[in-house]
């Protein structure tokens, strides 16, 4: 019942802190809007600074174990399809995943406020990505499936607009159809500049 309660409150903080951020967020109100008052929720967090902490920790949990990060990779692709696939399938994951959503608001937020929001927001929204697809593309290009290359390089050019576009679906999110468009579109293009299609025939 406890963990129970906790995971309530982590889960309204989530809605708060994406809303009105970590400076606009009380504890009063968190409470009432869990029908708690605040000992209720001191009982399982010392602080807000506690509960800040401890959402970001779950998020990095969540986000590795549902995304992928440097320790969870993802597996290499045998083919150009796959590839866009796999692209596919993580930006209709973090586009419509509600938890996904509300942290990258989150994040984006506070990345000026606080040190460890700051990192986040560099990793998830940068470095981690173009970490993530230099592994791929390098797999790749052992594959012979796409032209030899730099494959950070690569990545960066790679990641950089599809992450704009989903930043993009976070500030408007009826274009949300659109940006997914773009992203499938730019993906195909990006196989038939940079893939060995005579790879895939063999």
């Amino acid at each position: 019942m406890a963990n129970d309660t906790k995971e309530r409150i982590l889960a309204a903080a989530l809605e708060m802190f994406s809303k009105y951020g970590y400076a606009g967020t009380n504890i009063r109100e968190l409470s009432a809007s869990l029908g708690l008052v605040k000992s209720g929720v001191y009982k399982h967090f010392e602080s807000k600074e506690a509960i800040w902490n401890a959402l970001l920790d779950q998020m990095i949990a969540y986000y590795a174990e549902h995304f992928g990060s440097a320790e969870h990779l993802p597996p290499v692709p045998d083919s150009l399809e796959g590839l866009v696939e796999m692209t596919m399938g993580m930006v209709h994951f973090t586009v419509h995943d509600e938890r996904v959503i509300k942290t990258r608001k989150v994040l984006t937020l506070e990345q000026f406020r606080d040190e460890r929001a700051r990192g986040l927001a560099t990793k998830h929204f940068l470095t981690g990505l173009t970490e993530m697809f230099t592994h791929v593309f390098t797999g790749m290009m052992e594959k012979g499936l796409l032209r030899k290359d730099d494959p950070q390089m690569l990545a960066f050019a790679y990641t950089a607009p599809i992450s704009a576009l989903i930043h993009l679906c976070d500030r408007e999110p009826e274009r949300t159809g659109e940006a997914i468009r773009q992203v499938e579109a730019f993906s195909r293009h990006f196989i038939q500049t940079y893939g060995f299609r005579n790879a895939e025939a063999g």
